[in-house]
């Protein structure tokens, strides 16, 4: 694994939310961010090169820092050939865009075709990089009534629904398995699907994926993704019993998802060895940790629980809290189910 970690089960542990995770090299980067300087992300950049898993991951995160701020637009001013400089405008441009959809901002549009045009400008600069398209590709989802021809095209295999395809494609050809542009096309299904239909075309989504991704492959985590969010949109109905039906909870200990959650714990965590990987991810690492524990699997979730460290994720906890706004529940449900296992 990326690293091994004693940690204390005790209760006096609390958790760190920390948008870098277990990536010390972008956390220095990221706080850099957040005091207004911009050198130690473009070096960050810089040193990770054409890994391109890693920069993904790693313009991900920046891109959510550095977007409520104009950091990015005084790189660029200063450095005005800089490709990544132009990768993280795009990413900054796309952040907004998501921003001011989810809030029906005015604006919303203006950003959007804003990021539109960024994207393209960086595609021309660099061509070999799949960030850019991944940006697109995350614009996708602002499409919810699918009315661009590219968010229409027919699917890889036949029993899955039309989408954007034809991006996920240009990603794949760039960098295949690529972790952030498969977790885009679920959230295009989440998003721009109706009603249940859209937990159904996410799940078997993440299914197939999860069906032909190869050992040590964070693809074999999606399913625990889409369930996760099948459980919040059944607990929002309003004909059900909420958060606190047993049946919903009971779920995580049957299959398919219990099956789903050892393939998951097997093909990639139980495979990754120790050192010589890029940083795991802590979202991934939360969804299995909550899967496993909820399947029952106790010593398995406590390798998972302390390999997270100091660190947590908000989902999939919070969703299964009576008020999933607030992050001090998730927390605790988050330090309820790691007391368990830890202790156990």
């Amino acid at each position: 694994m990326a690293r091994e970690t004693t940690v204390p089960a005790g209760g006096g542990f609390r958790p760190v939310h920390h948008p870098a995770g277990l990536d010390d090299a972008l956390r220095i980067a990221v706080e850099e961010v957040w005091a207004g300087r911009w050198m130690a992300m473009r070096d960050l950049l810089e040193r990770t090169g054409a890994d391109w898993a890693l920069r993904t991951a790693r313009t991900q995160v920046l891109g959510a820092v550095a977007a409520g701020s104009t950091i990015v637009e005084a790189w660029a001013a200063e450095e005005g050939h800089s490709v990544d400089a132009r990768v993280m405008w795009a990413r900054v441009v796309v952040q907004r865009a998501q921003r001011a959809h989810r809030q029906r901002h005015p604006e919303a549009v203006h950003l959007e075709h804003q990021a539109r045009e960024a994207c393209r400008l960086a595609v021309e600069a660099a061509p070999a990089d799949p960030v850019p398209w991944i940006c697109l590709l995350t614009l996708a989802s602002l499409d919810e009534r699918q009315e661009r021809p590219e968010h229409q095209l027919q699917p890889w295999e036949i029993m899955l629904p039309p989408g954007p395809w034809g991006l996920l494609s240009r990603i794949w050809e760039r960098d295949q398995c690529n972790r952030e542009a498969f977790h885009r096309m679920l959230q295009f299904f989440q998003a721009c699907t109706t009603g249940a239909a859209a937990s159904v075309s996410a799940v078997d989504f993440a299914r197939w994926v999860a069906s032909w991704a190869p050992a040590g492959s964070a693809l074999l985590v999606m399913p625990l993704f889409a369930y996760a969010d099948l459980h919040r949109r059944q607990a929002a109905d309003p004909r059900g019993q909420g958060r606190s039906d047993a049946l919903l909870r009971s779920q995580w200990s049957v299959d398919p998802i219990r099956s789903e959650t050892l393939r998951a714990y097997r093909g990639w965590f139980a495979t990754l060895g120790h050192g010589g990987h890029a940083p795991l991810s802590v979202p991934d690492l939360s969804h299995l940790a909550f899967a496993m524990w909820s399947a029952r699997h106790y010593a398995e979730a406590a390798e998972v629980f302390a390999a997270m460290g100091a660190h947590t994720a908000v989902q999939p906890w919070a969703s299964f809290t009576d008020d999933p706004s607030r992050p001090d529940l998730a927390t605790e449900e988050f330090l309820r189910a790691r007391r368990h296992c830890l202790g156990a």
